[in-house]
């Protein structure tokens, strides 16, 4: 016995008493821009009744391997349980491309003050950071409030310190507040080397007051990292802070023994859905499946990599294949991003790399790696931002919440920017991410902060939009004349 929810006279989608989904058909032919719209609701129907796939991905992936570094065990492990489920769910062409990178292993790290007051703090190493001495390292804390402020320091000034940014992420519902703070990550090791530290702190890149490090990676400048470079909880921040208002002169004691593997390799999985009559050209999504070390990377990036494979296995589904190809691409080394030394990659370098001659034909393109909580908006390339196929896709979003997006798609994602820079359009679908940074990067990013109807809301949004874009002859890489529309 299924209940079908929504059936069209030539295509039902139907849920069975088990949670998974089925495809009935009817007679008649399915070919027009209406009937393509009206399977976009129906798999949007389907996928928010209830999708166990996408969280049963995400409880299989985060059980089995846990964290899951770029260049380990862990991380080689799932992309090999993900092409043998890839395969098992009907995906064509299916196949890992590795790629060589050297690991940064965390090993273990602490902190403490030992001045004015002997206590501990919680840290985390930044990834790349260099290990500190065996017997660590210590020295007074110089405090700046944000970037900028270690930028003006004069050269020398640090010499024998340690450096602490101490800006604080602030809280927005569409994450901007992580891109005001990371630089600091980012830049400020370098930064605080040249003006002689030994060292350098920054308050975590998170908006929660729980006392935990926020992980994260940091830039390679000539080919390293030049000063071992931790995150601070924002407690411990917090208590740093009010003891320098205090005019206690601060001291800080740091050990990491960090290391490199060099040898190492990361991979992508690729699995396609080959498409009828416009097969070569390719609608691409995609998410990353390693995560940074501390939790076991359910948000960061389980529930992306799930939520692009259910979309796509809905549309599998289907009495019949969308026109275009869509590609799934489960990107490895996304966390770290900077080449490693001696030598490195991540994975949107080495997709771009390795599909070069392809990338012309692909038509667009569109990454989840912010969370699970719902999708609020969506924004298309600028060539179609009004056509008839953005009023169609509101059309079929807005019932779920998802409204046209009140800025550019320029934050398409660092694993599919690589081949956005080579000129693939791109599309974004938002997250809320009032709450992501709480847990972002940190001990707390594991399967119990998944929402399941959430989680089911993202895999109705893609699939509905995949769907409209691969069923569709429109171009969205050109800027002159009007796009065909189907």
């Amino acid at each position: 016995m299924t209940a079908c929810a929504g059936a069209l006279a030539a295509l039902s989608i139907c849920a069975t008493a088990t949670g998974a989904t089925t495809v009935a058909v009817a007679s008649g032919p399915i070919a027009s821009a209406p009937d393509s719209e009206r399977i976009a609701a129906q798999l949007r129907d389907a996928a928010m009744a209830g999708h166990d796939l996408a969280y049963d991905w995400v409880s299989e992936l985060t059980t089995r391997f846990g964290p899951r570094p770029a260049g380990s065990d862990s991380e080689q492990h799932a992309a090999e349980w993900a092409a043998a489920r890839l395969k098992s769910l009907g995906f064509e062409n299916v196949h890992i491309e590795s790629f060589p990178l050297s690991a940064w292993v965390r090993g273990t790290g602490n902190a403490q003050l030992t001045a004015p007051t002997a206590q501990s703090l919680t840290v985390a190493a930044l990834g790349g950071s260099p290990p500190t001495p065996a017997g660590g390292l210590e020295g007074e804390v110089v405090i700046f409030p944000m970037l900028a402020d270690l930028q003006a320091a004069p050269p020398g000034s640090l010499a024998g310190r340690i450096a602490m940014v101490a800006q604080r992420m602030v809280r927005t519902d569409d994450g901007a507040g992580y891109g005001a703070v990371v630089s600091a990550r980012a830049e400020g090791p370098d930064v605080a080397a040249q003006r002689g530290a030994i060292a350098f702190v920054m308050r975590s890149a998170g908006t929660d007051n729980h006392r935990l490090a926020h992980a994260g990676t940091t830039r390679y400048v000539n080919g390293r990292v030049a000063i071992p470079a931790f995150a601070l909880s924002n407690p411990d921040a917090d208590q740093i802070e009010r003891l320098a208002a205090l005019g206690s002169v601060i001291r800080m004691r740091l050990f990491s023994s960090a290391a490199y593997i060099p040898g190492a390799h990361s991979q992508n999985v690729i699995a396609d859905l080959r498409g009828g009559d416009r097969s070569d050209q390719v609608v691409l999504i995609g998410g990353h499946l390693d995560s940074w070390d501390l939790g076991t990377g359910a948000i960061d990036d389980g529930t992306g990599t799930a939520i692009v494979v259910a979309a796509a296995k809905l549309i599998r589904d289907l009495p019949r294949r969308p026109r275009r190809t869509v590609r799934v691409v489960l990107f490895g080394s996304e966390e770290v991003a900077q080449p490693v030394p001696p030598s490195g990659a991540f994975g949107g370098h080495s997709y771009a790399d390795n599909h070069r001659a392809e990338l012309a034909s692909h038509v667009l393109a569109g990454e989840s790696d912010l969370g699970s909580d719902r999708i609020y908006a969506v924004a298309l390339p600028a060539r179609v931002s009004d056509s008839e196929f953005a009023r169609a896709v509101l059309r079929v979003l807005t019932p779920i919440g998802v409204l046209p997006a009140p800025r550019s798609r320029e934050e398409a994602g660092t694993d599919i920017e690589p081949s956005v820079e080579a000129g693939v359009p791109a599309f974004v679908l938002f997250q809320d991410a009032t709450h992501y940074f709480d847990i972002h990067h940190t001990a707390d990013d594991t399967l119990d902060k998944v929402d399941r109807a959430q989680l089911d809301q993202n895999v109705a949004a893609w699939a509905a939009l995949v769907w409209l874009a691969a069923d569709s002859a429109v171009d969205f890489r050109a800027s002159a004349a009007p796009a065909p529309q189907s």
